[in-house]
């Protein structure tokens, strides 16, 4: 039994998930098991007062521990960086595309939208990151699945100009002719795990083998130190935290941000290390992130 979200993106994702095991393991059969989770279900409030922390995976863990299925699928961003407890990521597959992306009715770039444009995003570091962009935009609450999230971006009477979400999840779904724009990292540094999909699973069993067999190192590292980065600040916090590793020349390259809520203040860092070394690189740059100030930020 493998455990899913109910919207289109998740089942996709599983999709993706259930092929690459049974790439591995010939004869492999999966039935998928859909869940409604509490992030799902509360459309109106922000992410952050809702919980944040968990709100896309509880349902999933819950049906883990008590057996009714063998496997989650995640979108990795979404799972909280605490180990679960009984509970392990076993594998991540290849990542997708991790930057961020534009929408907009008028099919132009953030630059060219019109004074004062309504931007929508639930990311609060996206829309930190764009209030440096754009400093006149007017940043709008978004909720919903990607398909209702586009529809209303392109909707001629509603209140958004353009909205920003992921690259991987409009290429997920055969939704990327929509994209006016897409922000290179060194403009919109994504989340940590943005465009990888995990597998979670408990610690003991044969379960946790198979989902190991489709693991893809390179962006296990990557995440690995994207998350380290995360739960060094106690990344569970509103604040606009956002992080990129990438393996260039047998190097592991990692980047993070942590800025105000407003964008008006940001500390960016840069480390390189080891590919072994991942947790440690991100651990490492929290706290240099911590020194040069980030607490006062991540506890606002």
């Amino acid at each position: 039994m493998v455990g899913s979200r109910a919207s289109a993106l998740a089942l996709r994702q599983t999709e993706l998930a259930v092929a690459a095991l049974q790439r591995a393991h010939p004869g492999l059969e999966c039935r998928v098991v859909e869940f409604s989770t509490s992030g799902d279900r509360n459309l109106e409030q922000p992410l952050p007062e809702i919980g944040g922390k968990g709100v896309f995976t509880a349902e999933l863990e819950a049906a883990l521990r008590s057996g009714d299925i063998g496997l989650a699928v995640h979108s990795l961003k979404d799972l909280p960086t605490e180990t679960a407890p009984g509970l392990v990521v076993a594998a991540v597959l290849e990542r997708a595309d991790v930057r961020d992306v534009l929408v907009s009715r008028s099919r132009r770039p953030l630059a060219d939208l019109p004074a004062r444009p309504g931007v929508g995003t639930s990311s609060t570091r996206r829309a930190a990151q764009l209030a440096a962009l754009r400093p006149d935009a007017r940043l709008l609450e978004l909720r919903g699945n990607v398909q209702t999230r586009v529809r209303k971006a392109l909707d001629a009477g509603g209140p958004y100009d353009a909205i920003v979400l992921a690259a991987a999840g409009l290429e997920r779904l055969g939704l990327s002719d929509a994209v006016a724009e897409t922000f290179a990292p060194e403009r919109l540094l994504p989340a940590p795990g943005q465009g990888a999909i995990a597998l979670q699973c408990g610690v003991e069993g044969p379960v946790r083998e198979l989902a190991a067999a489709v693991n893809h190192d390179a962006t296990w590292a990557a995440v690995t130190a994207e998350r380290a980065f995360l739960a060094g600040l106690e990344g569970g916090c509103s604040a606009p935290v956002a992080a990129y590793a990438r393996l260039e020349g047998g190097v592991l390259r990692l980047d993070g941000l942590v800025a105000s809520e407003d964008g008006r203040q940001a500390l960016r860092f840069h480390r390189n290390g080891a590919l072994a070394d991942a947790e440690s690189l991100g651990r490492a740059m929290a706290v240099e992130a911590l020194r040069a100030g980030a607490a006062r930020l991540v506890a606002r």
